[in-house]
Order: structure tokens, then C-alpha cells, then sequence
């Protein structure tokens, strides 16, 4: 059997961390922030754990992840 192949947009997308969370960079930083607030942009930095919703077919492109850190 051949290796399966990660799905390298996932990859570069979200994170798994060692205790099984998915987690993504937040939303709602790409424009129109010339009239947010600056503590609206500090809330939005960083990363958030993906909703459960969405964690299942996150999980499906990840057939290694044990091994993503």
C-alpha cells in the first residue's frame, strides 16, 4: 500500500496539538482594519481551537497526526 498523503493546505492551516485540539489562526484581520479598534486586532491575533463542528473533516485531512506537532 502506498503512503497517505497529508493535505498540505490543511497543514498549513491548522495545528494539532499533543492533547488532540485543532487549532486555526482567527478570522477577520485580512482588511477593512483601518476602523477596527486596536484592542478588536489584539483580540483577533493568534490562534482559537476549531469548533467541533468542523474538527471531524479538519481530522480527515490529517491521516498522520500523531506525528504533527
Amino acid at each position: 500500500m502506498p503512503k497517505m498523503k497529508t493535505n498540505k493546505a490543511a497543514a498549513r492551516r491548522f495545528k494539532i496539538t499533543a492533547t488532540g485540539k485543532v487549532l486555526a489562526r482567527q478570522g477577520g484581520k485580512r482588511h477593512i482594519n483601518e476602523w477596527k479598534s486596536a484592542k478588536v486586532k489584539r483580540g483577533l491575533r493568534g490562534y482559537k481551537e476549531v469548533s467541533d463542528d468542523h474538527k471531524a473533516s479538519v481530522l480527515a485531512m490529517f491521516p498522520y497526526k500523531k506525528y504533527l506537532r
